[in-house]
Parts: C-alpha cells; sequence; structure tokens
C-alpha cells in the first residue's frame, strides 16, 4: 500500500539530521560517547587492532602503533587517553568509518556530507533558489503593466 505523501511517518529518521549545537560541553559524557563510537568502528572494520595499528602507524609515517593504543583509544576507562586530530584521522582512515567524522562533530551542530552527499545539499539549494526566483516572478506578474505608447 503507498503511503500518502502528505502523511508524516513518526518513525522515519533524517539521513541528514539537523542539529542545535551544545552551549557547554560535558567533557566526560563526549568522552565516553567517542570511546564507544571507536570501539564500535574497530568491531565493525574487517581488520583486528593490530592491523588497524598498522594501518594508523603507516597513514601517519610514524614506525608503530601499538595495539594497547588501540585498546586505550576505545577503553572508557582510560579517560587520560584521548585521541589526538592526527591520529584520529588515521583511525577513520585505518578502519574505513567515515562516520566517525559526523559523530565527532554532531555536538557543535554539525551534520558531515561525505563524498557526493554534498551534491544533494546543493540540489537542495538551488530548488530552494528555483522555488524564491519563481516567487518573485509570480509577484512580479502579479501587477499589471501599462506600456505607454512611444512615438514614431
Amino acid at each position: 500500500m503507498k503511503t500518502d505523501p502528505a502523511q508524516l511517518d513518526f518513525f522515519q529518521q533524517p539521513v541528514f539530521p539537523v542539529r542545535t549545537p551544545v552551549q557547554r560541553i560535558d567533557i566526560d559524557r563526549y568522552r565516553a560517547k567517542m570511546k564507544r563510537a571507536l570501539a564500535r568502528a574497530v568491531r565493525e572494520c574487517p581488520h583486528d587492532r593490530p592491523t588497524i595499528a598498522a594501518r594508523m602507524a603507516q597513514y601517519l609515517g610514524l614506525p608503530a602503533i601499538s595495539k594497547g593504543t588501540i585498546d586505550a583509544y576505545t577503553a572508557e576507562s582510560k579517560a587520560a587517553h584521548d585521541i589526538s586530530l592526527p591520529r584520529f584521522a588515521a583511525f577513520v582512515y585505518a578502519t574505513g568509518a567515515l562516520w566517525l567524522w559526523d559523530e565527532a562533530a554532531s555536538m557543535q551542530g554539525v551534520t558531515v556530507l561525505i563524498g557526493e552527499e554534498a551534491l544533494l545539499a546543493e540540489i537542495a539549494f538551488r530548488q530552494q533558489e528555483q522555488r524564491r526566483a519563481a516567487q518573485e516572478l509570480k509577484a512580479l506578474m502579479a501587477r499589471p503593466v501599462t506600456v505607454t505608447p512611444r512615438g514614431r
């Protein structure tokens, strides 16, 4: 059965959510959220932790990163072991979990578009501009125009 397009679906979640930035970061909650996200990325990754560490090291041009470092980044109990931004970028690369960028930025009210998803935003913007221009044109055309004859 096809649903009415005007009917809202309470269970549908937006693909690109609109977010509100937090006014103050709760560092403990944010740290725990990110460590859980990193742990999820490891679980979903086809590579094991030593391979992820090796891929990170190669990406960063370092001699090595240990499996223990990966364990510390993903353990909520290791509050003193936050991942730096360059290592985070290498972790995303090594695991292939691009969604981590969105997870990290979400508290700032940001939604990260990956690759060609940005084209969807551009299309929507252009459609909005077309609607605005059409409304302006309609308003202009609604007003009668009297042309004064010019002598020849």
